[in-house]
């Protein structure tokens, strides 16, 4: 979009075909490349990726989950392309605002010098795919000026960030996050980072973690608002459904949460809240769907496992409290949770 910039998408993947089509419309419009790590995906990304000609497909064959570490993958690679680029850091479920195509904001964004970092205002949609509500700060742009990337396994920083940055904050171009519309493979997601959690930063308080993942039912009806035509007006013009969803409950978080249980037994997260739905039934489902396939998850010799809730009664009454209050979690409950962390170990 300008002979003198070069603007790229980079995006890991990882069984997206739910939205990928959707996101790679949409990011044809303003990317010049669109970088996609794939990795090992079992569903049919990898084909759909292919379809699109901007599209450079890689390679990431890490067996464990370390954003660090894809994000590093996109960012080399990206890298290889000469002259100044504009990085953009986006996930499958998230597209720019189509103002981006008639905002003054977006030649501010090709023409800023190298270093500069783009903070984006996030607009969660809800599963009515008519309201949403915002979140502030996420760094999601950056004109690379090589720096190395710094970041953490689990809810990194996408691109670099020198000490010498500038920062932007965009006020017109946000981001469309489709993550809440589809609310139970949302649950799932969240199900297994609690799970990662537990296994990864053991001293965490699952308090903490609660609050954490369930931040979704602490928004207030007068935070929701209603999306604002000029975000979508472009995309439909441009042919791209933007108000749909495609929901199809095969969510690959619950085969990964069902091999922790295996190897590290269900006791082991009897105090996240993960409990609400039943594992044997899950477990079943996709024992059946990958039972003729390559892609067999958990099947274990003799008898299946068995994946029952392992809480008691005083574990059930505190992720009842826990979901109770979390709607006005930031009102002062700390002299309660204090004393489940301290003396109860919460």
């Amino acid at each position: 979009m300008n002979q003198n910039t070069t603007l790229i998408c980079l995006t890991p993947v990882k069984n997206e075909s739910w939205i990928l089509h959707r996101f790679l419309k949409s990011a044809s419009l303003w990317a010049d490349h669109i970088i996609i790590a794939d990795q090992n995906s079992t569903d049919n990304s990898r084909e759909i990726a292919l379809q699109y000609p901007k599209v450079i497909l890689i390679e990431n064959n890490a067996e464990e989950y370390n954003e660090l570490e894809r994000q590093q993958l996109l960012i080399n690679k990206s890298r290889e392309i000469q002259g100044k680029r504009v990085i953009i850091a986006l996930d499958t479920d998230e597209m720019l605002t189509s103002n981006f195509l008639t905002s003054p904001e977006w030649q501010t964004i090709i023409n800023s010098p190298e270093g500069t970092i783009f903070q984006f205002q996030w607009v969660n949609i809800l599963p009515d795919m008519q309201n949403y509500w915002l979140v502030e700060g996420k760094q999601l742009g950056y004109v690379d000026d090589g720096f190395v990337h710094q970041g953490i396994k689990i809810h990194s920083p996408r691109i670099p960030t020198s000490p010498n940055s500038s920062i932007i904050k965009l006020t017109e171009i946000k981001v469309l996050h489709y993550q809440y519309t589809d609310w139970l493979r949302m649950e799932s997601k969240h199900r297994w980072y609690q799970c990662w959690e537990r296994i990864n930063n053991p001293s965490k308080s699952a308090i903490d973690l609660y609050r954490q993942y369930h931040h979704m039912y602490s928004i207030q009806k007068e935070d929701i608002f209603a999306i604002k035509p000029e975000w979508i007006q472009g995309y439909k013009d441009n042919g791209i459904d933007v108000t749909s969803t495609k929901i199809d409950a095969i969510y690959w978080w619950d085969i990964e949460v069902l091999k922790l249980f295996l190897e590290y037994g269900c006791k082991k997260f009897k105090k996240e809240n993960i409990w609400y739905i039943n594992w044997n039934e899950i477990y079943q489902k996709y024992l059946t769907m990958y039972s003729n396939s390559n892609n067999e998850i958990i099947i274990s010799s003799g008898k299946s496992p068995i994946f029952d809730d392992p809480r008691n009664r005083f574990e059930k009454k505190v992720h009842s409290w826990l979901m109770k209050t979390q709607v006005n979690c930031n009102k002062s409950y700390e002299t309660i949770e204090n004393i489940l962390k301290l003396l109860l170990g919460w």
